[in-house]
């Protein structure tokens, strides 16, 4: 077999003679003196890699010069081997592999359209030896303009692309039209026509779109349209009244039968497969499930009309892989990498070669190339140059507690590597969301606080994701209230066993964990020493304000009432003088997810209140920086803040 060296360190690390799988590397830990706040602040040397159809080429996400570009590499040596993709100061959204030779990418920026702020998203496709990089729909799209319901499977290079043409809500270009692109041209064939209300188009693996999803935000009704073929007319087939918390089932994967589809549904409690027979709407036979547990997203098989894998996340991510070569392929690779875990993270169309992720939520680990013909695995790129392989750093894993009203709650605990658990001091870590959870997965913010010596404690509270209907339903209406308890509930439970020092927990959070963050200085401030918002929400109302400005926004904000039926009530701005515990908050002037207004205010609330700024709270804006951590010199100045802060107020 050809070389293959490391894509992104530039060491050879295999040549011609290779293992087929990773060795096993269970070395004792290392010494924690050995690291910085720079190794934990780094980006990842590569993330989210893809390969070409033919298995010959990787597109991934790439750390260069402290920021993410996106870079296309041949697998085996050869000149131009590595081209990296300036795509200017537009957002890298997503990247998708169309033929051997051109992939397509979703991009994003914000631009100032009739004096607001609009975020406008593009698809551009890109040759693969960079020579070539075109916008799509360049001249008659509007706002939306990236969502790709179908890419050819015969390797020539087209794609249907779904778009808005008007950004007017009265003309009929503002609901999006179907168009098939040949993107190695440019060149555009109208397909299906824009529709009232529909904002969502489905195709089968043949190319043919079968199926609209509309929402008429006035009313809250959903509707469902479908038609069998390509020659017969569109019917509304279902409707439902959001309003009564009815839903529609729509397909995730057309079969080969053109009556029948794989769709999802959570009758049981949790997310299954069903087989849908398309003509009557109704679920048949169950494919899969995981019990407890919701699915995640499917992988189909190379024709697009079957399902290769169906991944999900119980304490860790996992996968079960209906194909079986790809099943024995995954057995083999368990096998051999011990008490570490392997990850298929993509495939060549054949299944003969494929990248595998290979690490730990205490290791970062590494991407390999596995050629199951050759019987040869290769390194393509470390995660962290400071963490190499037999690098192992503080131990995950899941506990479960109970909460005040007996409600079962897992949450993720990191403790300290080389400290006796006992007394420990507690960083209380609630994820973002909160429609979001936590599991044992690498994580270079609880890696780096573990390091400086806390236990680090993740608690999936009520309204989390993952665990059912009902368990997330036991969150609406317990924003900051029943959902804060459960936080609370976890920090007692920590006592309670005698990990943590009572005396010495922090609550450090961002986006709703920042929210929660400010919810603890400001209503439980007797039980934290101290509290960090990175991107939080102080005011539930101005935040709704905001969403006011996009697409159905009615909707949401009954989502939000749900969830909060008194924004006024469990927003911490409106408390600046009952906050009475020490708080950093940070914010990135670039968010768009959650705007800086948000901490700005609160920072100026607490001033007003008379808060001593520099002791009583600190606010930092970091002014290129989004919602992501995208930027590594945002990620640094992050840790050294919060380090600061917690050295302070909290020190290990």
């Amino acid at each position: 077999m050809s070389r293959i060296i490391m894509l992104l360190a530039g060491a050879a690390i295999c040549g011609s003679a290779v293992a087929q799988t990773p060795p096993a590397e269970n070395a004792a830990p290392a010494a924690p003196r050995q690291w910085t706040i720079k190794d934990f602040a780094a980006l990842p040397l590569m993330s989210q890699p893809s390969l070409s159809p033919d298995g010959l080429h990787v597109a991934s996400r790439v750390a260069i010069n402290g920021e993410l570009r996106l870079v296309i590499a041949d697998v085996y040596e050869g000149p131009n081997r590595i081209r990296s993709m300036g795509l200017g100061e537009n957002d890298l959204n997503w990247w998708q592999w169309v033929n051997d030779d051109w992939l397509i990418a979703g991009v994003g920026n914000e631009s100032n359209v009739q004096g607001n702020p609009w975020y406008i998203s593009r698809v551009v496709s890109v040759k693969r030896d960079g020579s070539k990089v075109t916008l799509l729909a360049k001249n008659v799209a509007a706002q939306s303009a990236d969502d790709v319901i179908w890419i050819a499977r015969d390797g020539s290079p087209r794609i249907l692309l779904s778009y808005q043409t008007s950004i007017f809500y009265n003309d009929p270009g503002f609901w999006p039209k179907v168009d098939e692109i040949d993107i190695s041209t440019g060149r555009m064939r109208h397909v299906v026509p824009p529709r009232q209300n529909v904002r969502g188009w489905y195709a089968d693996a043949g190319g043919t779109v079968r199926m609209g999803v509309g929402y008429n935000d006035s009313s809250r009704t959903s509707t469902l349209l479908y038609r069998p073929d390509a020659k017969a007319s569109f019917r509304v087939v279902d409707r439902a009244d959001r309003r009564k918390d009815e839903s529609l089932v729509t397909p995730l994967l057309f079969t080969a039968d053109p009556g029948k589809a794989i769709a999802s549904d959570d009758r049981e409690g949790t997310d299954a497969l069903y087989e849908l027979n398309l003509a009557t709407l109704e679920l048949g036979r169950k494919i899969f499930s995981a019990p407890g547990f919701d699915l995640g997203g499917i992988q189909e098989d190379a024709s697009g009309t079957g399902l290769a894998g169906v991944r999900y996340t119980a304490d860790a991510p996992t996968v079960h892989w209906f194909d079986a070569n790809l099943a024995k392929i995954q057995a083999d690779i368990d096998k051999a990498v011990g008490d570490r875990r392997a990850r298929i993270v993509s495939t060549s169309r054949d299944g003969q070669k494929l990248i595998v992720h290979v690490g730990t939520a205490d290791q970062p680990g590494a991407y390999y190339y596995y050629d199951t013909a050759a019987g040869a695995m290769s390194v393509l790129s470390r995660v962290s140059d400071a963490f190499p392989g037999k690098t192992r750093l503080s131990p995950v894993k899941t506990i479960r507690y109970k909460a005040r009203d007996g409600l079962e709650i897992a949450a993720v605990l990191t403790l300290p590597m080389g400290r006796d658990v006992k007394n420990l001091p507690l960083i209380l870590m609630p994820h973002g969301g909160p429609f979001a959870r936590d599991s044992e997965e690498w994580d270079w913010w609880v890696q780096y606080l573990a390091w400086r010596g806390y236990a680090v404690l993740q608690p999936n509270y009520r309204g989390s994701s993952g665990y059912g209907t009902a368990f997330a339903k036991k969150g609406e209406g317990q924003w900051g209230l029943a959902m804060q308890d459960d936080l609370n509930d976890a920090v007692d439970w920590a006592v309670q066993q005698g990990l943590a020092d009572p005396k010495r927990v922090c609550m450090v959070g961002a986006s709703y964990g920042g929210y929660a963050a400010m919810r603890a200085a400001q209503r439980d401030g007797a039980k934290y020493r101290c509290a960090i918002s990175y991107a939080g929400v102080s005011d539930l109302a101005a935040m709704m304000r905001y969403d006011g400005r996009f697409l159905n926004h009615g909707g949401r904000k009954d989502w939000m009432k749900e969830q909060a039926p008194d924004f006024a009530a469990v927003s911490p701005i409106g408390f600046a003088t009952q906050f009475s515990t020490p708080i950093l908050l940070m914010h990135g002037k670039k968010d768009r997810r959650v705007p800086v207004a948000q901490s700005r205010e609160m920072a100026e609330k607490l001033k007003a209140a008379g808060k001593v700024a520099g002791k009583e709270y600190i606010y930092v804006e970091q002014p290129l920086a989004d919602h992501f951590f995208s930027r590594e010199a945002d990620r640094l100045e992050f840790l050294e803040k919060m380090d600061a802060f917690l050295k302070a107020h909290n020190p290990a």
